[in-house]
């Protein structure tokens, strides 16, 4: 009788199988009789290779997904390398394990490491089917095969993890034994199921449930179940989502093999088989890492507070594989609500197309918490969109690094005056202009001078007290008030509150327009800073991560709300009082109040209109808008750049980028309670009903107390 094609190579299987079969058999004694020929090798060199095999297998823990929370414990965004969500084998449904055993190893719980019997049948049925149709290594032994693929660190290692060689099946045979030896059965599966693909990126049975059936795996039914199973064997080519065609195919099989072995019924295995494979539009996507996040440039700035964190690695790159596959719950500071208030004024005022950019952070006192983050650049690489977080420094993933803070900067001023026994009452001569060529400034370590400086004021001159200056942003009053108190005051105070160059991390510059600004600072540091006065000189380190536990649920070491006193009370106090002024009726802020709360605040308009602010707080909030050219070479706002689809005709602080913080302050402290600001001392308030000095040509010398 003559032998068909197909009838040879099923004889030539068996004929191989058979070999292999006497191997495993030895595999499973123990290793402990000399082999015959495998393979066209000899039992010496096959021996020789089983001896040196390691006999115990070390699995690494499973990756797991991380995820970042708002402080509502809403998620923000998720980070994997493999998304993963493990759960004990009593939180997955029992025709779950049933179908995966079903198809892949039904004599799982009769067997040791490996199954003879079992993958004969499988090798002569997929012979007969011409396809795999059942599966022919254990459950444990793929359970070893995807642990030493789990382990491959490099693209060397996962081939030699999955290369076709009798090495390759003797290390897998001889970690199933050790692997039976250790684990009950169920173990075993608990693992395998925690631990294999099911295709369209999710691994583990638990994240497989949640993204085909938004279920969970307690609650997967028999057709669901068979799907899941069946994907195992081959995840892309029997992805639903790429060919539900052949993915029902395969899953009728599990089905079918279920019913063979009576783990189902007839009537069962019929209605199965007649539910559609998936719903499309039921599948949920898992978006991973912070460019799919809700709040995209939030979520780096924590993503990069995260990597500055030794508790995470020693290196940045192993707390970035930490933080993919820790499983790590990370818990933030972003107030949703007040996110949302942020986000609608820069919808209210501008528009992704505007050629001018627009930022907004807000930050509360006493703790740094910063609760929103907003900007008017979507995020992305598209026209119109941005990588670019126009919040905070450089030094950060994707920070742009400030601009120039302007008349902002008054408040340190005014800070550094006080400090210094000025009182607020104190008259300086303000012309329109003021020649101050040459003239010294004392800094922290000796004097600057600007050979051609001639300042102006662009609004209010006159003979003004501190308060009155405020009010107004009188220029040439605060230029004189920093040549009083020195420039290095003003600098000191400054960083204490968190201020310093937002591109280069070096201090700020102490020149002799420092008090009109300086450059480069971010709405985060600025928020910051004024909330610090809010706290009455309270400065707390800006803060995005409070919480970090790890997949057990212990906590992480972190920086957490880190304050100190950094001025003292009274002071901070008195530039409350004075900036309150701000915000009352003629003050450049007048029209931005609203409501009865107390606030206080500053507009900054840097030259050439190139960037304009609006920096305000109550007691219990803080927020810096910020409108710029954000393109080299940096322009004037004036001329040829637009803000929500208009051309900025008033490009000043309380008048483009004013209108942006109040619409988010407004609605950021709906709900908070009302808090007042305490008074400060009289003697620093000075005569509340001023008179104008004698005109004797001299001006009145403050009782300079030592900067405390």
């Amino acid at each position: 009788m003559r032998t068909g094609r197909g009838g040879r190579s099923r004889a030539r299987s068996l004929i191989t199988f058979l070999g292999v079969s006497v191997l495993s058999g030895a595999l499973a004694a123990g290793f402990a009789v000399p082999f015959a020929g495998f393979a066209g090798r000899g039992s010496a060199e096959v021996a020789e290779t089983v001896q040196t095999l390691p006999k115990e297998l070390v699995v690494d823990p499973v990756a797991v997904r991380s995820r970042i929370l708002a402080a509502d414990g809403s998620l923000i965004a998720t980070l994997y390398e493999q998304n993963r969500v493990p759960v004990p084998l009593s939180s997955i449904s029992p025709i779950m394990r049933k179908a995966i055993v079903a198809i892949e190893d039904s004599r799982f719980y009769e067997h040791g490491a490996l199954d003879l019997k079992g993958t004969l049948r499988a090798m002569l049925r997929n012979q007969t089917e011409g396809e795999v149709q059942q599966g022919g290594s254990s459950i444990t032994q793929q359970y070893v095969k995807m642990s030493l693929v789990e382990k491959a660190k490099t693209a060397a290692e996962r081939a030699d993890a999955t290369a076709v060689t009798y090495q390759r099946k003797l290390t897998e045979l001889r970690y199933a034994v050790a692997i039976e030896d250790q684990l009950s059965k169920d173990e075993i599966l608990e693992r395998y199921l925690n631990l294999a693909n099911f295709g369209d990126g999710t691994y583990g049975v638990q994240a497989a449930a949640q993204h085909y059936f938004r279920t969970t795996a307690d609650k997967l039914t028999l057709p669901q179940a068979a799907l899941l199973a069946g994907l195992v064997k081959n995840p892309t080519g029997y992805d639903p989502t790429n060919d539900p065609v052949r993915s029902k195919a395969r899953r009728d099989v599990v089905i079918k093999r279920m019913l063979e072995l009576g783990v189902i019924t007839v009537h069962q295995a019929n209605q199965a088989l007649r539910t559609p494979v998936i719903n499309p539009a039921a599948v949920e996507p898992v978006p991973n890492g912070c460019a799919n996040s809700r709040y995209p440039f939030y979520c780096d700035y924590v993503v990069s507070k995260l990597l500055a964190n030794p508790a995470l690695g020693a290196t940045v790159k192993d707390r970035d594989h930490y933080l993919k596959t820790g499983g790590l719950l990370i818990r933030t500071s972003i107030d949703p609500r007040m996110q949302a208030a942020a986000q609608a004024s820069i919808d209210q005022h501008s528009k992704t197309t505007d050629t001018a950019i627009a930022a907004i952070t807000v930050v509360q006192p006493g703790t740094g918490l910063v609760k929103a983050m907003v900007q008017s650049k979507p995020y992305g690489n598209g026209r119109n969109h941005t990588n670019y977080n126009y919040n905070v420094e450089k030094s950060y993933a994707g920070g742009f690094g400030g601009f120039q803070n302007g008349s902002t900067m008054k408040a340190f001023t005014i800070a550094a005056a006080l400090s210094r026994g000025i009182p607020m009452d104190y008259r300086i001569n303000s012309p329109e202009q003021i020649d101050l060529r040459n003239k010294k400034f004392r800094t922290c370590t000796g004097y600057t001078r600007d050979p051609t400086y001639q300042p102006k004021n662009s609004t209010h001159s006159g003979d003004l007290t501190m308060v009155e200056a405020a009010r107004f942003s009188t220029n040439t009053y605060f230029l004189q008030l920093s040549q009083r108190t020195g420039l290095c005051p003003i600098a000191r105070i400054a960083a204490k509150l968190g201020m310093y160059n937002a591109q280069t991390g070096g201090p700020l510059d102490q020149v002799a327009s420092m008090t009109l600004g300086v450059g480069y600072v971010t709405p985060l540091m600025l928020s910051n800073a004024y909330a610090t006065f809010a706290a009455r000189g309270k400065y707390c380190a800006p803060l995005v991560v409070t919480s970090v536990r790890d997949k057990s649920g212990r906590p992480v070491p972190g920086p957490g709300i880190n304050c100190k006193q950094a001025i003292p009370r009274q002071v901070a106090d008195g530039v409350n009082r004075v900036l309150s002024a701000v915000m009352m009726p003629g003050g450049t802020g007048g029209h931005l109040r609203f409501g009865t709360r107390d606030m206080g605040g500053k507009t900054g308009t840097i030259q050439q209109n190139l960037a304009v602010w609006f920096a305000g707080y109550t007691p219990n909030l803080a927020a810096a808008a910020v409108v710029a050219d954000a393109s080299l070479p940096y322009t004037n706002l004036m001329f040829g750049h637009d803000l929500n689809g208009q051309d900025i005709a008033d490009p000043t602080g309380s008048g483009t980028a004013g209108p942006l913080w109040e619409t988010a302050m407004q609605g950021a402290v709906h709900g908070l309670p009302v808090v007042r600001f305490v008074a400060p001392p009289r003697k620093m308030i000075g005569d509340p009903n001023p008179k104008p000095p004698p005109d004797n040509g001299k001006k009145p010398k403050p009782k300079p107390k030592p900067n405390r």
